[in-house]
């Protein structure tokens, strides 16, 4: 048994390895629950070998078992065993403590925690050892100027400028309908220098993005990290921040932290809409720690309505997203906040669409790697066809919608192009205000060439020309005065570096007096919400006036 275990663990780390670079990690053991769910996102054939090898495997360690059998262990020492085996795999929990024995122990036969490069890490302790670096966790360390009186005094410095910003501003954010619309692995693979289509699968949404606030967005992960996306989406906070250990601030910071808000608290009304399993990244706990008030999956006591696919994708298609949308919108006539999440353009990509033909791939790879893009660009033409629809039914809504559509990451599928470089972090974005919502006080901004997901929430309110509070004058002072903050830039738990307009990285120590005053105050603030006192809720940094 221990074999098979041993040997479902090797191939699991395999896959993921391949398609995100990376192992798997603590936080991820928690989705075993939804394990067919999994394994229908894997080809075939690989579950195949798979199953065909644990069986032989199984079958040699019966044959073995019988031809040469073992005398029993005495009890006492099958007793000593497991108390050892505790604790061992329960010291992992003192691993990344400084001076800890374990860890120094460890330590000196090789072991070296590694958090920027997880798959690097996984080559050089192995597997396992990388799994338990992973357990002993820390979310921030500590600020040294943290203390309740810094807190106050910067709550009041942003409160001064959320004053200066409303003077400007006449709409409320609560009576606006915003849809934050994450494009499950959306990317233009023709942005890829090394990559050339015969089509451009995103057409309309580069017409879109000719004619409204959008740019290039920069994730944090490569094939895969959907629900950090969402995370910084919601709350402002970036990723990169955090302590390197932290992998899914979903299912290592939300559970540890009393409250945690989110801009859909800013709304009477809110609802989570996800057309697929809503066990991943403990969603449902999230969304409702969130304080969303609906959450519709597959599943759900709120049903997901319109089912429709695409030739033989096993996903629900984006149509049926915002099928589900509008009737969401529809059905309450004053504002609300909705997180949309689709899936239709999930890994794998294999032969689903009649037009991916229309897709030809030109470029330094195989047959195979090519069929594989050609496949995934027609998925995209789809998504473009569904967000074309969708916004022609929003503009004929007589009231305020505001769209922030992003991609959250590219898919694990390029072979030729370096998983750390900007060109493999940039997906599409754009955020559009329907006819009525312009009509009553939103503009269109400039082009912002770059952006990260902890900036969406400036541009919507600026877009909107909605109040803001002081939290969101700080991320609006951040948004406008920061080189974008490069999201997954982890530097084992060293200054965050950035990306200016031309694309270039910068570094915190080439940041000018009031921009690294800019980045501590984000700094503190996240650090009081995720792991200190959280001095601001007693505040009014949170209140639009």
């Amino acid at each position: 048994m221990n074999y098979a275990v041993i040997a479902v663990a090797i191939v699991a780390d395999a896959i993921k390895t391949h398609y995100r670079t990376e192992p798997i990690l603590p936080t991820e053991v928690i989705m075993v629950s939804a394990y067919g769910d999994i394994l229908s996102m894997l080809p075939q054939f690989i579950l195949w070998i798979t199953a065909i090898v644990i069986i032989i495997l199984i079958c040699i360690v019966i044959y073995c078992e019988r031809k040469l059998p073992q005398n029993k262990a005495k009890w006492r020492f099958r007793i000593l065993g497991i108390v050892l085996a505790v604790l061992v795999y329960g010291s992992s929990t003192r691993i990344n403590h400084e001076g800890s024995i374990v860890g120094d122990f460890l330590n000196s036969y090789g072991n070296l925690p590694t958090f920027k490069n997880q798959e690097q890490g996984a080559q050089q302790n192995g597997a396992l050892q990388q799994f338990l670096n992973n357990i002993d966790v820390t979310i921030m360390k500590k600020e040294t100027d943290y203390s309740k009186e810094k807190v106050d005094k910067l709550a009041r410095k942003y409160s001064k400028l959320a004053n200066e910003i409303n003077v400007t501003r006449d709409n409320n954010l609560a009576t606006q309908t915003v849809i934050f619309n994450l494009s499950e692995s959306l990317a233009n693979p023709n942005r890829l220098k090394e990559i050339e289509l015969s089509q451009n699968p995103l057409s309309y949404i580069d017409s879109i993005k000719e004619n409204t606030t959008s740019g290039l967005m920069i994730s944090s992960g490569l094939g895969g990290g959907t629900a950090n996306m969402e995370y910084m989406t919601l709350t402002g906070l970036p990723v990169s921040n955090f302590s390197p250990t932290i992998a899914t601030p979903y299912t290592q910071v939300v559970p540890e932290s009393k409250q945690t808000l989110t801009i859909n608290g800013y709304f009477k009304k809110s609802t989570a809409i996800h057309p697929y399993n809503g066990s991943f990244y403990s969603r449902k706990a999230v969304y409702q720690k969130f304080g969303f008030q609906r959450f519709m999956y597959l599943g759900s006591k709120y049903k997901i309505n319109h089912k429709m696919k695409i030739g033989s994708n096993p996903y629900l298609s984006d149509e049926t997203a915002y099928s589900n949308t509008l009737d969401v919108i529809n059905s309450y006539k004053n504002g609300q906040c909705i997180n949309l999440v689709t899936m239709q353009n999930h890994l794998p990509y294999s032969d689903y669409y009649d037009n991916s033909e229309d897709y030809q791939v030109s470029g330094d790879m195989d047959d195979n790697e090519k069929n594989i893009i050609s496949n995934y660009s027609a998925g995209l033409s789809y998504t473009d066809k569904a967000v074309q629809k969708f916004i022609e039914q929003i503009d004929k809504i007589n009231k305020p919608i505001t769209l922030v559509f992003y991609g959250d990451h590219l898919p694990g599928i390029y072979s030729n192009i370096d998983g750390n470089s900007l060109e493999a972090r940039e997906t599409d974005y754009f955020i559009y205000s329907n006819k009525y919502a312009r009509q009553h006080g939103a503009k269109n901004l400039k082009h912002v060439k770059y952006v990260s997901p902890i900036d969406f929430i400036a541009l919507t309110a600026e877009q909107t020309n909605s109040k803001v509070s002081p939290y969101y004058a700080l991320l609006t002072e951040v948004q406008k005065e920061l080189p974008t903050i490069k999201v997954y830039a982890y530097n084992n738990g060293k200054k965050s570096v950035f990306v200016d307009k031309k694309g270039k990285t910068v570094k915190y120590e080439q940041l000018t007096k009031k921009q690294k005053q800019l980045y501590n105050d984000l700094k503190l603030v996240q650090y009081d919400l995720t792991t200190g006192n959280q001095y601001l809720y007693r505040t009014n940094f949170f209140e639009i006036e």
